[in-house]
C-alpha cells in the first residue's frame, strides 16, 4: 500500500536537508549532478574503491533480486556520495541515465541536493526521501531508501541504495536496505579479520622461516600439521611430502617423546635417530606440548637443530677452541723457526700430523695454532689427554655411548670427542700411552671415517682432522709391541719434532721477558729484575722440564717478588743438574735479600698448582717440571 511520510519526519532530516540545500545555494530546477567524474577519474575511483565494490555487489543482486519487475534498481555509492555501481529494470534505469545518475556521478547534497544517499551520509543514519522531499524537482518522481556503510571501525565508508516510482514508496524497502548495509559491514569487518589472520599467518610462517632450525607441528597421533621451509630443507623432502607424514616416520622414538610429554616430564636437547632423505644421521631435538584449556597436551611443537651445529655452538660457549696462533710461538733459534714455518705450511693439509717432542716443548701450543692457520679455524678444537684418562673411560670419551650402555650412562647418550671436534681438528696428546685395543679403533675411525658409540650399531660420518703428540719415540714403541704400526704410520704423515729449550737456549731471553710480562700483567705484580749473572745461569741450565719449567720459574719470581736463590732446578739451594758435558759446576751463590722467604714461596706456588689439577700429583708434577717422587718429596717435606 502507498505511503507518505509523516510531518514529524519532514520536520527532522528532512527539514535539516533542505535547510543545508539553501545554505549551499542548491538551485532546485536543476535537472543532473553538479558533479560528475570523467571516464578516467571514474576507472581511478572505482580502483581505489575496489574492496567496497566486491563485497557489495552480492547485496546489490539481492536487493534488486527482491524488487525484480517492480520498477527499483538499487545503488552504492562511497563516503563522497559517488555512484560506483547500479542494477535494476531497464526502463528505469534508462529514464535514470536520461537525467545523468550513473556511475561517476555524485548524489551528495551539494550536488543534487536531498536525496537518500547523500543525506544519509550527512546524518549517518538510514533515511527514505519520496517525492517532494527531495530537494531538487526532477527527482519528485522518485522514492529513495538509503543507509550509510561503516567499516570494522564504524567510520563511514559508502551507502547503499534501492530507488524506484514515488508511487512505489514502502517502509519495508528501508528496511531491507538497512539489512543490507548491516550485513556488509559484518562482511567487511570479517574480510578485515581474515586479512588480519592472513597477514598473521603469513608473518608467523616467514618468522619460521627464518629461525635456523626445522619446526614441526604435529598432533598426538603424530600426524604433521605444519611445517617450516627449514625443517624440509633438513630432512631433504619438500614441504608437500613433509606434510603426508608422521612423525614416526620421521625419527625414532616419537612414542616415547609421546609418553614423555604426557607424563608432564620435559623432552630437551636430546640427539634422535632420523629418517631423512639425505644421508644425515643425527638431529638434535627439543619437543614442546601445545596445552589445551584443560591443560591437557593437544599437540607437540618438535624443534629439530643439525647436530653439528649445535656442537659447533656449544663448543663456543664451552670454549673448545684453540686460543694460539703462530704470531704467539716466541722463538728466533734457526733450528726453531724452520719448526714453525714448517708448521705453517701443512696447516692447510688434510693429513694427519705427528708432533714429536719431550714434554714442556709447547706441542699443544703448536697443535692450535696449527688449527687456527687452517680453514678449519672456525670449527672445533678438542684435545684430549691420553695419558690423564682412566683405559676404563678412555672409549667412552673418545667414541661416545648411548643411553643404558653401561651403569651411570648419561640419559640421552654422550657423543665423543670425535663427533664434538666434526669438521675441526682433535688433538691426541700422548698418543704414545693409548692402550693397544683404543689403538685399533682408533685406526679404524680414522681410516673410514665413520665413529660408533658404545652400544650402537649405526654409524656417523665425521670429518675430522687428527694431530697427535707424543714424548715418546714411537718408532720404538712399535718396535717393542707398545704401539701399533699401521696406526704409527697413519699417524706419522706429517711429522715435525720440537727441538728441547737446552737445545735453543738463546731464546730464553726472550721466553723470559715474554712470560715476565704476561704473568706480572695477569698477577698484577710488578716485574722482577734478573741480573746478566743471573741470566747466564738460566742459559747453562738443561731445563729438563723444557718450557713449562722456565715459565712456572718466572711465575715463582713474581710471586716471590725475588729472583730465587741457587740454580733454577729447585727454589730452594738444590745444586745444578745436568750441566753441559765438559762444563765445570757452577757455584752456588750467596742468598740474596728475600731469599729466606723463598721456601714460603715455593710451598704456596706448589699448593696453587696442585689446586689447579684437583690434588692430581702427576698432573700437578707435570705442570711444575718435576718427577712425581721430587713433588711426594716436597709434600712430604712441606707436611713434616
Amino acid at each position: 500500500m502507498p505511503h507518505t511520510h509523516s510531518p514529524i519526519i519532514q520536520k527532522t532530516y528532512i527539514a535539516r536537508s533542505h535547510e543545508r540545500c539553501r545554505r549551499y545555494g542548491v538551485d532546485e530546477d536543476r535537472v543532473h549532478s553538479a558533479r560528475i567524474l570523467s571516464e578516467r577519474e571514474l576507472f581511478d575511483r572505482l580502483e581505489a574503491r575496489r574492496e567496497l565494490i566486491i563485497v557489495a555487489e552480492p547485496f546489490l543482486s539481492q536487493l534488486y533480486g527482491f524488487v525484480r519487475g517492480s520498477h527499483f534498481f538499487s545503488m552504492l555509492t562511497d563516503a563522497d556520495g559517488c555512484i560506483l555501481s547500479m542494477m535494476g529494470d531497464d526502463d528505469i534505469l534508462s529514464e535514470a541515465f536520461a537525467i545523468r545518475m550513473a556511475p561517476g556521478a555524485f548524489m551528495d547534497e551539494r550536488s543534487i541536493g536531498t536525496n537518500a544517499m547523500g543525506t544519509c551520509l550527512v546524518e549517518g543514519e538510514p533515511v527514505q526521501v519520496s517525492g517532494d522531499e527531495h530537494f531538487v524537482k526532477a527527482y519528485h518522481r522518485w522514492t529513495c531508501s538509503g543507509a550509510p556503510i561503516h567499516d570494522a571501525d564504524g567510520s563511514i565508508i559508502g551507502a547503499i541504495d534501492l530507488t524506484g516510482y514515488s508511487e512505489n514508496v514502502h517502509p519495508h524497502t528501508l528496511g531491507m536496505v538497512v539489512a543490507a548495509a548491516s550485513a556488509m559491514g559484518r562482511m567487511l569487518e570479517v574480510r578485515r579479520y581474515n586479512d588480519r589472520l592472513q597477514l598473521s599467518n603469513t608473518y608467523l610462517e616467514a618468522m619460521l622461516d627464518s629461525i635456523t632450525a626445522g619446526i614441526v607441528g604435529v598432533d598426538m597421533e603424530g600426524a604433521v600439521r605444519t611445517v617450516n621451509a627449514h625443517a624440509a630443507e633438513m630432512f631433504g623432502f619438500d614441504e608437500e611430502a613433509m606434510r603426508s607424514k608422521r612423525a614416526g616416520d620421521l625419527f625414532e622414538g616419537w612414542d616415547e617423546v609421546r609418553g614423555i610429554l604426557l607424563r608432564g616430564q620435559r623432552f630437551t636437547d636430546e640427539d634422535v635417530f632420523v629418517r631423512a632423505a639425505t644421508n644425515k644421521l643425527q638431529f638434535n631435538l627439543t619437543a614442546y606440548p601445545v596445552l589445551d584449556n584443560g591443560g591437557s597436551v593437544h599437540d607437540v611443537i618438535l624443534v629439530f637443530k643439525d647436530v653439528k651445529k649445535v656442537r659447533k655452538l656449544a663448543n663456543r660457549i664451552m670454549g673448545r677452541r684453540a686460543i694460539y696462533t703462530f704470531d704467539k710461538i716466541i722463538g728466533s733459534d734457526p733450528a726453531f723457526v724452520r719448526a714453525v714455518e714448517f708448521a705453517k705450511r701443512i696447516a692447510d693439509s688434510r693429513s694427519n700430523i705427528l708432533i714429536m717432542g719431550e714434554s714442556g716443548t709447547g706441542k699443544e701450543l703448536f697443535a692450535q695454532a696449527i688449527h687456527n692457520q687452517s680453514d678449519r679455524r672456525d670449527e672445533a678444537f678438542v684435545a684430549i689427554n691420553c695419558a690423564a684418562i682412566p683405559r676404563t673411560l678412555i672409549e667412552s670419551e673418545l667414541f661416545g655411548y648411548e643411553e643404558g650402555s653401561f651403569t651411570g650412562a648419561r640419559h640421552g647418550g654422550q657423543p665423543g670427542k670425535f663427533e664434538v671436534a666434526d669438521g675441526g681438528t682433535l688433538f691426541l696428546d700422548e698418543i704414545g700411552e693409548m692402550p693397544l685395543d683404543m689403538q685399533t679403533r682408533l685406526l679404524r675411525v680414522i681410516e673410514e671415517g665413520t665413529v660408533c658409540r658404545i652400544g650402537s650399531t649405526k654409524e656417523s660420518v665425521v670429518n675430522v682432522r687428527v694431530i697427535a703428540a707424543t714424548n715418546k719415540e714411537l718408532a720404538d714403541e712399535v718396535a717393542k709391541g707398545n704401539f701399533r704400526k699401521d696406526l704409527f704410520y697413519r699417524l706419522n704423515v706429517l711429522p715435525m719434532r720440537l727441538p728441547p729449550l737446552r737445545e735453543r737456549t738463546g731464546d730464553i731471553p726472550l721466553l723470559v721477558e715474554f712470560f715476565m710480562d704476561r704473568i706480572t700483567r695477569k698477577l698484577n705484580k710488578r716485574p722482577v729484575g734478573i741480573p746478566e749473572r743471573r741470566m747466564r745461569e738460566l742459559m747453562d741450565y738443561d731445563w729438563p722440564g723444557n718450557i713449562r719449567e722456565l715459565e712456572n720459574l718466572v711465575e715463582l719470581m713474581v710471586n716471590a717478588e725475588a729472583m730465587p736463590a741457587g740454580p733454577p732446578d729447585s727454589a730452594s739451594a738444590r745444586t745444578l743438574k745436568g750441566n753441559a758435558p765438559g762444563k765445570p759446576p757452577v757455584a752456588v751463590p750467596p742468598p740474596e735479600p728475600g731469599a729466606e722467604l723463598l721456601a714460603d714461596a715455593e710451598r704456596r706456588h706448589i699448593e696453587r698448582v696442585l689446586e689447579r689439577y684437583d690434588g692430581n700429583v702427576s698432573l700437578a708434577a707435570k705442570a711444575l717440571g718435576i718427577g712425581r717422587n721430587t713433588l711426594y718429596r716436597k709434600l712430604g717435606a712441606k707436611r713434616a
